[in-house]
């Protein structure tokens, strides 16, 4: 028996730890993990929370790549609606996409507003990414002083005017600018070029839809990438990767040194192009959702390594930027709706593919964690944040979109069946409610 008391003790008979999922009692004291120890020490805490047998305690999923779109866009998503989402996914931390809020991350002043609209709404902790746009790289060395945790940029049209994207050339040059100050630069990377030569969208046919964004677009961009961040020595990564066809070359240049990561997302990993219905335009993001021998290849990269975490990608709207009336492809808004659904997602998948809960939660927590270089996130171990989920990996549920925390009620994920419940959410060992705020707004290398 120990003699000391601690803020909250957990009990549970699967208590996923980095040695993996054991029979453990875990010691809070203000909000940091300061004891792991077997089940039936005895723990003595102000609270003690028991977990049933059917639960499992996991680390805080870290969602690296969410549009949250306030201000500016709120009515898409905003901070309240979407870390209430995020917390009913557990989800314990986000880092919030410089665009689609007006005004864009790309300026200290519009971090600087981005923050003052955050504040006092969020239910998980939350950081930002900046954006490297023509014409900005003299704010770059700024934000980066005030705490963003890297840049993002595109190469080709973001889809909103306020973002433009960046010339090959142009990344590389703020490549250079990033490396002086070791920031990163994560990379939107779809060719402009070659979808100009690509077939037109247009139609309710999500074949026509697919052929618009070939996967060669996908190739020729991240062959750019991984040119630029050879050449200067920079930090890069890969968001969204849809196309296995790049993994060969992904893979050669992590052997070579390059110092490159690469992210995918549930919706690659889960659905397919040859089951989207036409008209559905809830599936359309870009890059495209793939043929299914492509996602079975993009699996495959996940578990050699070659891909290193899964993050969603939530990019939402409002129910009429998705042409619900007409359905058609090239009018509708491109973006997926998960951020409530990752975890149970992603669970359903490995496990019909005998895929580990402890490999999943590396992919979602760990690896996204060391990507933004939060150094206290993602791992259920000694000196951590204590932001952890209670997880029913058995139980079934149907997705009813309606019911989810998002903004908007659509998602391409509505009436599916999944395993896998979050029943309780903790932020630093406190409950997240849905109804106190209690996420800080966090700078790179501190809060």
């Amino acid at each position: 028996m120990s003699d000391e008391t601690y803020d909250v003790v957990f009990r549970g008979r699967q208590v996923l730890t980095t040695t993996g999922i054991a029979a453990r009692e875990v010691g809070i004291r203000n909000g940091v993990i300061v004891a792991i120890e077997p089940l039936g020490n005895g723990l003595s805490g102000r609270e003690v929370i028991e977990l049933a047998d059917d639960e499992t305690l996991l680390p805080g999923l870290v969602d690296t790549h969410v549009h949250v779109n306030e201000p500016g866009r709120t009515e898409w998503e905003g901070f309240a609606s979407a870390t209430r989402a995020a917390a009913a996914g557990g989800v314990t931390t986000i880092i919030d996409m410089p665009l689609n809020s007006i005004p864009p991350t790309t300026t200290v002043a519009g971090l600087k507003l981005k923050r003052e609209v955050a504040e006092d709404q969020v239910f998980v902790d939350v950081g930002f990414w900046g954006g490297a746009v023509p014409g900005n790289k003299h704010e770059l060395r700024p934000l980066h002083d005030e705490g963003v945790f890297g840049f993002k940029c595109f190469l080709l049209h973001s889809g909103v005017d306020e973002f433009p994207h960046l010339e090959a050339d142009e990344m590389e040059e703020d490549m250079a600018a990033l490396l002086s100050f070791d920031s990163l630069m994560i990379v939107h990377a779809e060719d402009a070029h070659a979808i100009d030569h690509a077939p037109r969208p247009g139609g309710d046919r999500y074949a026509t839809f697919l052929a618009s964004r070939p996967r060669g677009a996908e190739n020729k961009a991240i062959a750019e990438v991984i040119e630029r961040a050879r050449r200067t020595g920079a930090r890069a990564h890969i968001l969204h990767l849809s196309s296995s066809d790049a993994l060969p070359m992904i893979a050669t240049a992590k052997r070579d040194g390059v110092r490159l990561t690469v992210e995918t997302c549930p919706h690659y990993l889960t659905l397919t192009a040859e089951e989207i219905p036409n008209g559905a335009t809830a599936y359309k993001c870009c890059p495209p959702i793939r043929e299914a021998a492509n996602r079975e290849l993009l699996w495959a990269g996940l578990q050699d390594g070659t891909i290193d975490c899964i993050v969603s990608d939530h990019s939402p709207s409002t129910l009429a930027l998705k042409d619900p009336e007409n359905g058609d492809f090239a009018v509708a808004w491109g973006g997926v709706s998960s951020l409530q659904l990752g975890l149970s997602l992603i669970w359903t998948e490995a496990r019909h593919r005998g895929i580990p809960l402890e490999q999943v939660l590396s992919w979602m927590a760990a690896k996204p964690a060391q990507l933004a270089g939060l150094g206290n996130k993602g791992r259920l171990a000694l000196g951590y944040d204590a932001d952890l989920s209670v997880f029913a990996p058995d139980e079934a549920y149907v997705v009813d979109a309606s019911k989810l925390k998002h903004k908007n009620p659509i998602t391409p994920y509505d009436g599916k069946a999944l395993s896998g419940v979050v029943r309780q959410t903790y932020l630093r060992g406190t409950l997240i409610d849905g109804r106190t705020p209690t996420g800080k707004l966090l700078r790179r290398g501190g809060v």
